[in-house]
């Protein structure tokens, strides 16, 4: 994996936020996030508690300098959550667009973390 992405925001106010959904791709998204989060590229978010108004966590994203949004799937849940609640997305990636392929398996294998971690993260630092 890519040791030291940082986001070409320059920004240390980054707000990333994930699929999690009933799919590889979802599960996928949440695990990029998780390993951005954890290498201070941004701080996760809950997508959820945007798209269900939850007013600390939109003020939470409203303060964010960027936000970065990874998507499984087309369906972009991800997005309109943020949408749904006038969030600005300023990087949003589907997985799916970048050929991984959607199932419904949710036990997604280290390896497979690790190469869509490193096709996103090149996005990222780009």
């Amino acid at each position: 994996m890519a040791e030291d992405i940082k986001c070409t925001c320059c920004s240390g106010n980054v707000g990333l936020f994930s699929c999690s959904g009933a799919s590889n791709v979802g599960q996928l998204s949440n695990q990029i996030v998780i390993e951005l989060n954890d290498r201070e590229v941004g701080n996760m978010m809950c997508a959820v508690g945007i798209g269900g108004k939850v007013s600390g966590l939109v003020r939470s994203a409203e303060g964010c300098d960027r936000i970065i949004a990874i998507d499984g799937c087309p369906l972009e849940c991800t997005k309109k959550a943020l949408k749904l609640s006038n969030i600005n997305i300023d990087r949003h990636i589907i997985l799916t667009d970048l050929g991984i392929v959607k199932n419904k398996d949710l036990n997604v294998s280290e390896s497979d973390v690790a190469k869509a971690f490193e096709k996103v993260s090149g996005i990222i630092s780009n």
